[in-house]
């Protein structure tokens, strides 16, 4: 079964390129003109990932990430003409996975997509089958709420669990602060404090390095955190 990519872009031009391309990798497009029908496409069809432009329409990329988000986990490109660091927090902040800024070369979406999808099904059979995240050296039971690192069990607070076990479902992907902060207290807040900064020094102190020497939990400046085994 072919996966279904949805493309909300108000550029029936660029639309037209990018369905072409994810076509001849294989995958199903649906297009929307606009931010209100990729909404309904959403709720309507078994959408596998949505590349979603800013400047739409009736609803634009940030809102109709911010609706998604309500009703599904689905992998969220934005696709923008912006390249300030600002509109790239803020679609991250939305719920977004990846941002891609205008003008792209059509591989490029095609590998993004790929890179995407096989991160978010590799988080969902792991959860799935196991409740066991892993990387590297690190492993956290998230049902039992223990992680342990070559055969030792590391002590975390609730908090710190949280904040691991976010990261960890995604590798890779970069979240920012406000965003770890609405996963701790489930709510949604505009500001960031620094509460996180504090969680995350303790968890690099508690995780210690990997294998190559290096950090886990690696700082995107201007972005926000993300962790990976490199």
């Amino acid at each position: 079964m072919h996966n279904t990519i949805l493309v909300a872009e108000d550029n029936c031009e660029i639309s037209k390129v990018i369905k072409l391309y994810l076509e001849v990798e294989g995958y199903e497009v649906l297009i929307a003109d606009n931010g209100l029908d990729g909404l309904s496409l959403v709720k309507e069809n078994k959408i596998d990932l949505a590349i979603l432009d800013i400047m739409m329409p009736k609803m634009d990329g940030y809102e109709l990430t911010r609706e998604i988000r309500k009703i599904s986990n689905i992998p969220v490109l934005i696709l923008s003409a912006k390249n300030e660091d600002i509109d790239k927090i803020l679609g991250l902040n939305m719920g977004a996975d990846d941002y891609i800024t205008k003008p792209f070369n059509p591989l490029e979406i095609v590998a993004r997509v790929n890179a995407a999808l096989r991160r978010h099904y590799k988080l969902s059979g792991n959860e799935k089958n196991s409740g066991i995240l892993n990387l590297g050296e690190l492993n956290l039971d998230t049902n039992n709420c223990r992680l342990v690192k070559q055969e030792q069990e590391i002590q975390l607070t609730a908090t710190e669990f949280k904040i691991l076990a976010l990261l960890m479902r995604v590798p890779e992907r970069i979240f920012s602060k406000v965003q770890i902060i609405e996963h701790i207290k489930g709510e949604y807040f505009e500001t960031d404090d620094n509460s996180v900064t504090v969680h995350i020094s303790h968890l690099r102190e508690k995780i210690g390095m990997n294998k190559n020497g290096n950090q886990y939990i690696k700082t995107v400046k201007g972005l926000g955190y993300k962790i990976e085994d490199k």
